[in-house]
Formats: C-alpha cells, sequence, structure tokens
C-alpha cells in the first residue's frame, strides 16, 4: 500500500526524524517506491532503521541486499549530509510538510524529499515546462526563447533541465523577462551539470530555484536523467516539446507528463526534419500543436491560483498573476456577471479616481471588458 498524500503517520513530527529519514535516503538503491513501500510499513524512518534485516525483506520489493545496506547505513553521513546542505544554503523540503511542491505530491512516485536551491514559491505550481534537444537547430533555440519569454510575461514560471540547447535558451529568456524558472537535476546540486551552466544555475537559484532528489555530490549518471524528468512533469501543468529527435531525452518528459494527466505539447518543424521527428510522433498521437504562447495559455484555460496553504482563488487568465495588489483588489470585485463601475467603486474601498484608472489598465490588458451603460464583466479569453 502506497502512503496516502493525506496520511498522517507520514507526517515528520521532530528534527531527529527527519535526520534519520535523510539517514534512510542515503541508503543506495533506495528509490521513491521502496521508500513508501518502508513507511507504509514501518510509519518512520526511526522505526525502518530499527527493524531487523528479516522484517525488512518482508516489505515488497526489499531483498537481501538492500535490506544489509539499510542495517549498515551511518547517521553521522547524514549530519555530513545535513551540514553540506546549510553551508551550501540548500533547504530540504520533505513531503508532507510546507514548502513541498504541491504538485509533485500528486505524482505517482513523489520525491520523499527535495534539495532546493533558491527557493520554490507556491506560485510557482502555475508552471509549464520546456523541453527538447541538447543539439537543437536556430529555429529551435529561437522558438524555445519566444515560448519562454511570453510564458513568463503571462506570469508563468518555466521550468526545464538546465540541460544544453533547449534547456538553457528556455531557462535564460525566463530570467531576461523577469520571470521565475526551476531547474530540475538528475545530479546532486553540488555537482552543475553540464559544467558551464555553473553561471546560468547561480542566476536561476536568485530568481527561482534549482531541484533534486538526489544526494549533494551525486555526479551524473545515465540512468538519472529519464528518473529526473518526471520531477520535471511533476512540477508542471504541461510540458512543451520544442524540437527533438525520436530519441530525444525530452520525449521521455513527454511520457512522463502523460501519465501524470499533464497538458503535452509539441512544435511542429519542417516535415523533413530528423530534429522535430519526434515532435510530429507526439502530435500524430494526439499532442497539442502550439504555435505561440497564446495556443499554450488557451489549451491551459483557467488556472488555480495558490494563495496560502488552505486557500486559493480562479485565476481565468495567467496574466492576472503579475497584478498589484490594488489592481488585485479591483478586480476580485468583477465577476463573469455584468457589474456597474459605481459598484466597483463602493465595493472596493479605494479613491473612484484610482478605481478608474485601474479598471482602464485592466481593460488594456485584456482583463475585463467594459460593456455599454457603464458596465463591466471578468473577460474569459
Amino acid at each position: 500500500m502506497t502512503p496516502s498524500l493525506f496520511d498522517e503517520s507520514s507526517r515528520i513530527d521532530s528534527d531527529t526524524e527527519r535526520l534519520r529519514r535523510l539517514e534512510l535516503w542515503l541508503v543506495p538503491g533506495l528509490g521513491p517506491r521502496l521508500w513508501q513501500n518502508l513507511l507504509a510499513r514501518f510509519h518512520s524512518a526511526e522505526a525502518v532503521l530499527n527493524a531487523s534485516v528479516a522484517e525488512l525483506q518482508n516489505v515488497d520489493g526489499v531483498g537481501p541486499k538492500l535490506a544489509a545496506a539499510i542495517k549498515t547505513s551511518r547517521p553521522e553521513a547524514a549530519q555530513r549530509e545535513l551540514d553540506e546542505c546549510r553551508q551550501r544554503s540548500i533547504d530540504l523540503l520533505w513531503q508532507f510538510e510546507d514548502g513541498y511542491p504541491d504538485p509533485l505530491g500528486r505524482i505517482c512516485d513523489p520525491p520523499p524529499v527535495l534539495y532546493c536551491r533558491g527557493e520554490w514559491k507556491p506560485s510557482d505550481a502555475l508552471a509549464v515546462a520546456i523541453v527538447g534537444s541538447r543539439h537543437c537547430t536556430l529555429y529551435g533555440r529561437q522558438t524555445a526563447e519566444k515560448l519562454a519569454a511570453g510564458l513568463s510575461r503571462a506570469g508563468l514560471t518555466v521550468v526545464s533541465g538546465l540541460a544544453r540547447g533547449i534547456d538553457a535558451a528556455a531557462h535564460q529568456c525566463a530570467l531576461q523577462a523577469g520571470g521565475r524558472t526551476v531547474a530540475g537535476f538528475a545530479t546532486g546540486l553540488a555537482e552543475i551539470y553540464p559544467p558551464e551552466h555553473a553561471e546560468l544555475a547561480n542566476a536561476i537559484s536568485k530568481q527561482g530555484a534549482l531541484v533534486s532528489e538526489s544526494p549533494l555530490q551525486q555526479a551524473a549518471l545515465p540512468g538519472l536523467f529519464p528518473q529526473r524528468n518526471r520531477i520535471i512533469a511533476g512540477l508542471s501543468l504541461g510540458v512543451i516539446v520544442v524540437e527533438a529527435s525520436r530519441k530525444s531525452g525530452a520525449l521521455h518528459t513527454a511520457r512522463h507528463a502523460l501519465e501524470q494527466n499533464r497538458e503535452v505539447f509539441a512544435v511542429p518543424g519542417r516535415i523533413d526534419s530528423d530534429a522535430s521527428r519526434g515532435c510530429h510522433d507526439l502530435i500524430r498521437d494526439g499532442a497539442t500543436l502550439i504555435r505561440d504562447v497564446d495556443d499554450v495559455l488557451s489549451a491551459l484555460g483557467p488556472l488555480t491560483k495558490p494563495v496560502a496553504r488552505s486557500v486559493s482563488e480562479t485565476v481565468l487568465t495567467p496574466a492576472e498573476l503579475m497584478l498589484s495588489d490594488h489592481e488585485r483588489t479591483v478586480l476580485n470585485h468583477v465577476g463573469l456577471d455584468a457589474i456597474a463601475v459605481d459598484e466597483i467603486v463602493r465595493a472596493a474601498e479605494i479613491e473612484t479616481s484610482r478605481v478608474l484608472t485601474t479598471l482602464t489598465v485592466l481593460e488594456m490588458r485584456r482583463l475585463i471588458r467594459r460593456l455599454p451603460g457603464g458596465f463591466v464583466v471578468r473577460a474569459t479569453g
């Protein structure tokens, strides 16, 4: 049985248990699904680490080798890892605790812990991933840049994998547009890969976040990248594949997105381009063909913006995320049914001139529509 997201027994009630969970997570060969199986059986890392080899082997998927590795784990290794995280200003975001990305917690095999350098914000739940070839064409790079900049200006976070090519272009243009961006690592956060993107990673950490489920010093291994791709998809409302051959790792991210019930978008290329054959296959198989940011936003439709842990508000268009507090206050008084401007002035309790100016700004941003007779209504697209 896999622990439910709302299983109170999965919550962490002490720093000691957090340290013990870190010790358990550092055991080689222990992945998210086996972690879930162990916690479902023993309810705490303390109990798992104190269990006998025979008891551990009674858990589905745990064989003699993994049971022996668990029994030889060392608390001092966990303490060293924690100390290094603090030295590097890296936070550990534990599943079922505040700060852990809610969208990621809803996939079937979420990481029990995310190493995070920078800050993951609740508003980052409104994110779209942009992925594609490391050996992209000029067309692919320019398309990724336009999409990343447009999504950022619309108020969405751009997620990608810091790889060469499409990923780097997406991160860079999101930053240049003043938006937020999140990079999902396959390596540990102490091992920037590729190494020439160290400066880019540093910039991302200041305007978004670097995240990984791997221990700090984990080096690049081929098998880690497909596993990392489920995190990129899991953090996102949808995945855009800009350019991908039929062997591209970006297709793994698209498959994870489908399994996680996320949207999958694909950018078409020349029909004879090997660099776009993977995208064309996705479109043939039902992925949404996109030409620009408007196609993405239209497909995503109305969104729900997290405001606090237990509160959310409906966002009809992502551009609403970029509003100031007083613009949000005025817009909140405009609904899908027509309302008189005079009534908004009374309800908003803001100076009349400021309300009228704000309504004009909201109309210019296509967030409201004016109707005859001094009425306004929310625009839905």
